[in-house]
């Protein structure tokens, strides 16, 4: 009987792996296909409702689309759009690899934790636009200035997400490892990360949002590349289409790199979605 139920919880465990592995790209390209039919109602009420239009200020999105690829696919993404993602990649791998290292740092020295935790909270609720012209007055207006902010400004979402989610760890499972002998070192890679996992990851993300806003407005203060400045600069000289080109642009960037981000988490954390549809059997 005791063999029967084990077989049962076994084959239970593998129907679920399979189904959030195979499965769970297929609901999430659903969710994402379910999502499409509003986008797209938007972006066809914007086409009819903008095609007569001859205000300077709200061009037809078809002349848009026109200027879009005469811009952005020829000089634009050379010159203002590429050192965007250059800034962003760097700030934004440093500020993660920073958070969880400072996040792990916390969880094994009390002390550590319980000196630094007022400081961490203080310049955590400190709205990072603000300090841009302290930045400006450190670094200067180069790139070393952007890279500083975004990963600055990137560091506490996944920071504070990392110190929680290893906090919450399980006790049990703690002391085990204790038990089994384990270093701090092996239990912090081989229990602590992974249990941490999923919020590190949510810390992760968020944290990407934030890079995207401070790379903008990093690049709107004091630069003369960027595609920040690209649409500041437009809207200062009343090229209105170019403007609108760049907003857009950045729309499409911002998804792209949010979905590859979904796309790596599920792939990265697949054990836990495996694990999360067991429980829903």
């Amino acid at each position: 009987m005791a063999i029967d139920v084990r077989a049962r919880l076994t084959a239970r465990r593998r129907a679920a792996r399979r189904r959030s592995s195979g499965g769970g790209a297929l609901r999430l390209l659903g969710r994402g296909l379910n999502g499409v039919w509003l986008f797209a109602l938007l972006v066809a009420l914007w086409w009819v409702l903008s095609a007569h239009s001859r205000s300077p200020y709200f061009p037809p999105l078809h002349t848009i689309l026109n200027e879009l690829a005469k811009v952005w696919f020829f000089r634009a993404a050379r010159v203002d759009l590429v050192p965007s993602m250059i800034h962003l990649a760097i700030g934004y791998v440093a500020a993660g690899a920073i958070g969880i290292a400072l996040g792990a740092l916390f969880w094994r020295v009390r002390v550590a934790r319980e000196s630094l935790s007022p400081l961490v909270y203080f310049l955590y609720v400190l709205p990072a636009p603000v300090l841009l012209p302290a930045f400006i007055l450190l670094f200067g207006i180069g790139a070393f200035m952007k890279v500083a902010i975004i990963g600055f400004s990137a560091l506490w979402p996944t920071l504070l997400n990392a110190i929680d989610g290893m906090r919450g760890v399980d006790p049990v499972k703690l002391d085990t490892a204790r038990t089994l002998g384990l270093s701090p070192r092996r239990t912090l890679w081989s229990v602590v990360l992974p249990g941490a996992a999923p919020q590190i990851a949510a810390g992760l993300r968020n944290s990407l949002q934030v890079a995207i806003l401070l790379m903008v407005v990093s690049e709107m203060v004091a630069s003369t590349a960027g595609i920040g400045y690209f649409i500041l600069n437009a809207q200062q000289t009343f090229e209105s289409v170019d403007m609108w080109t760049g907003i857009i642009v950045l729309g499409v960037v911002g998804s792209i790199l949010n979905l590859m981000f979904v796309l790596i988490e599920r792939v990265a954390l697949r054990w836990y979605y495996g694990e999360r549809a067991l429980q829903q059997a």
